[in-house]
């Protein structure tokens, strides 16, 4: 149990957290200065940070969890790459996606299976 809602908790985090990097490339916000801009990207951090501190809190072995903090950092990268690629593939029409990410992204998904081997 404490496992998925770890990983549930830290995809909320994802996605809030590449709204706040990613998300003003999209959406039209000429008009605003640079600083405003950085200012509603930290809001929109400060919820990411309200959903992933209690993951790791809750994930982390040592509170009583099931993953290591080796497991918990590659759980969220690969989270992280995830919900990246499905935000660029909705939001930006014209980054594509190409052989080179799915080779890279195996490493990565090789890199997962390393850190929890035994």
């Amino acid at each position: 149990m404490k496992s998925l809602l770890t990983i549930a908790l830290l995809v909320i985090a994802n996605i809030f957290m590449t709204f706040a990097w990613y998300g003003h490339l999209k959406f039209n916000t000429g008009n605003l200065a640079l600083p405003l801009i950085i200012l509603i990207s930290w809001g929109i951090a400060l919820i990411e940070y309200c959903f992933q501190v209690p993951a790791n809190r809750i994930g982390f072995e040592e509170n009583g969890g099931p993953f290591n903090l080796w497991q918990l950092k590659v759980i969220q990268e690969a989270i992280t790459l995830i919900v990246f690629t499905l935000f660029t593939v909705v939001f930006f029409k014209t980054q594509k996606f190409t052989v080179n990410h799915l080779i890279g992204f195996g490493f990565l998904i090789a890199a997962v299976y390393f850190i929890f081997k035994k």
